[in-house]
């Protein structure tokens, strides 16, 4: 049976095949996946989104993105949803934004909200909601292990990113590449450190969002460590993301925080590219070391495992990401979810 899901991502950011962030990838991935599949995908999500299915659209913020333009953004969000779920017949309302509570809809239809991001990062209430027919699901094994016991608790649904289409033939380089969103948690200060201190070219590519911190962070720490040699190159699309993992000889995933997953690192072993990452979160799940990469205590590590890259096999990384993290399995798997859910209480236990 075709199912109509009403995906609703994250009010301050764009949804499709180029962005940054992500949950908005995901979002966009599994949009697709479902529309491939024959099922109706709605994607409420700010003007200039560009999703498979049919988007509904809300205003897109302009300027900086403080406190005020955040409340504004979920109000309209909130109503939008109210009104698609007035409009439309749907199955089931997947929320993706770590601000899901500010625009929950009333009881009702049932609700899954994929916790893309550290759960210590979302409010206490998720985790006990009152709101009945309401489920969490986690990305990683470690996201898992790390969520508060909850009752709306599912197994997790690993990430997945399209592995075939991240085939690159590209000539590798001796440059280094990173990639995400430009914010302190992400620590790309020490992907320019371990750059420079094994002598590679490094480029930078990601998107610097007009959050106060976040430009802070980028004029007091990252933009001074930057050289000549060492670039930020801004935001890619896809078909340049596609061509700097080809091209460079590894991913440097200097995270600070406990990640949930790694989209960039995963993109990258698609690509035959090995990651040098710090061992946080679930980065161990991705990178296994001294088979598609290496996890390093710090900057310094990080350059000296450079050295190490010869040793490493580009085709193991390809048959990792093949094996572990197809997109076709976790759309099947946010399918075989969704029909847990809708199938009621009983099938759910049983589950």
């Amino acid at each position: 049976m075709a199912l109509t899901v009403l995906q609703v991502g994250y009010p301050l950011a764009p949804v499709g095949p180029d962005s940054v962030g992500g949950a908005e990838q995901i979002l966009s991935h599994l949009d697709r996946g479902l529309v491939a599949r024959g099922h109706r995908s709605l994607v409420l999500a700010p003007e200039g989104s560009r999703p498979s299915g049919r988007l509904l659209p809300v205003p897109a913020v302009a300027g900086v993105l403080d406190e005020a333009a955040k409340r504004a953004a979920q109000a309209r969000h909130a109503a939008a949803l109210r009104e698609a779920l007035d409009s439309h017949p749907v199955d089931l309302v997947h929320l993706h934004g770590i601000d899901a509570l500010s625009y929950l809809p009333p009881p009702g239809v049932p609700v899954l909200v994929t916790l893309h991001l550290p759960p210590d990062w979302y409010p206490p209430d998720l985790w006990c909601l009152d709101r009945p027919d309401s489920w969490l699901v986690p990305v990683s094994a470690h996201q898992a292990a790390r969520c508060p016991p909850s009752p709306l608790l599912l197994p997790p649904v690993p990430n997945g990113v399209p592995v075939a289409e991240l085939a690159s033939g590209y000539r590798t380089r001796r440059l280094l590449a990173a990639l995400g969103r430009i914010c302190p948690e992400k620590g790309f200060e020490h992907a320019v450190r371990a750059a420079r201190g094994a002598g590679r070219p490094l480029f930078l590519a990601g998107r610097l969002y007009p959050y106060d911190s976040h430009r802070a962070y980028f004029a007091a720490v990252l933009r001074p460590a930057l050289d000549r040699r060492r670039r930020f190159i801004g935001p890619l699309g896809f078909r340049g993301k596609r061509r700097l993992l080809g091209m460079a000889q590894a991913l440097l995933v200097p995270s600070l925080c406990a990640e949930t997953s790694s989209l960039a690192a995963m993109e990258a072993l698609a690509a035959g590219t090995p990651v040098i990452a710090f061992p946080n979160g679930a980065l161990p799940e991705v990178v296994e070391q001294g088979v598609t990469g290496f996890l390093v205590p710090d900057a310094a590590a990080m350059a000296d495992a450079v050295d190490g890259l010869s040793t490493l096999d580009p085709e193991a990384c390809r048959a990792a990401a093949r094996t572990r993290f197809s997109l076709d399995a976790m759309v099947d798997a946010y399918l075989a979810t969704y029909r847990r859910i809708l199938a009621g209480p009983a099938v759910r236990g049983a589950a």
